[in-house]
């Protein structure tokens, strides 16, 4: 098990003025638990507001949580200091949903994807000739050319953006990686070969990804197991097929039953014979 979150709360906004005091307050996250394995791709799915955001940024740390435990590769990741956080960083990567608002417009590919490994030179150890050949290496990985190395953002469409940016997440070699929504703004032909090139890398590196998503049907392709989460709460986890064979929850039967039929012969707009 690489990732194991236990019984995780977080309120925003707690306070005092009753007994209770933890009855304050807005409970994003309520007695959350689930259990990754190395190597898997595991799905969190949810409506906006349901919690899966505020379940990413606890798990990196951008969040204090008001109770419960976040374990890390047996490491429990509220017991670090920040030094330590920030090391672990380096092994716990992310891939941003917008990839127009998730580079910066002033730096080249080079800086941007380079970054990573100023950040973690002392993990990496290259000086700025091997900081640049993995930046190269890297690209080509994503499936980019050396020649994009020094433009600029605005220089590239959307997928191109989100290939950066999993270039990027990739650099420090991560063991796992948070897909926050990462085709969610993109056209769908796009979506497609993004998501096939996760897979592919999937294959290639042995990462483990995390993958949040309110879209079923890309949690459907990636996923190996799923965890359903409304309003702060778990409804359903385990075995994606599992899940979307035979939903044991009233929110997972609503959720897949509102998934548009692929088939166009089976389209309710279809006109009767």
């Amino acid at each position: 098990m690489i990732l194991r979150v236990e019984n995780l709360v977080k309120i925003y906004g707690k306070g005092g003025g009753s007994a209770s005091g933890a009855s304050q307050g807005v409970r994003a996250l309520d007695d959350v638990s689930i259990d990754v394995r190395r190597g898997e791709s595991f799905g969190i799915v949810g409506e906006s507001g349901s919690g899966k955001t505020t379940l990413t940024r606890c798990i990196l740390g951008l969040e204090e949580i008001t109770s419960g435990k976040i374990v890390y590769d047996g490491v429990d990741l509220a017991t670090l200091s920040r030094a330590q956080m920030r090391s672990m960083r380096s092994r716990i990567q992310i891939v941003f949903q917008d990839p127009y608002a998730s580079l910066n417009p002033r730096m080249t590919v080079h800086d941007i994807v380079g970054e990573p490994l100023l950040i973690h030179a002392k993990k990496v150890k290259l000086d700025r000739g091997q900081r640049t050949a993995r930046v190269e290496e890297l690209l080509e990985m994503v499936g980019l050319g050396r020649q994009h190395i020094h433009r600029y953002p605005h220089e590239f469409s959307g997928g191109q953006r989100q290939r950066i940016g999993i270039a990027r997440a990739l650099a420090v070699n991560p063991e796992l990686l948070i897909l926050d929504e990462p085709t969610s703004a993109l056209d769908v032909s796009v979506q497609a070969q993004v998501l096939n090139l996760l897979i592919d890398l999937q294959r290639k590196l042995g990462l483990t990804y995390l993958f949040i998503s309110h879209d079923l049907g890309v949690i459907r392709y990636v996923c190996d197991s799923v965890a359903l989460i409304h309003r702060g709460k778990l409804v359903e986890e385990g075995d994606t097929e599992a899940i979307f064979e035979r939903p044991r929850s009233e929110y997972a039967r609503m959720l897949i039953d509102a998934m548009p039929v692929p088939d166009p012969d089976r389209s309710p707009f279809l006109m009767p014979s």
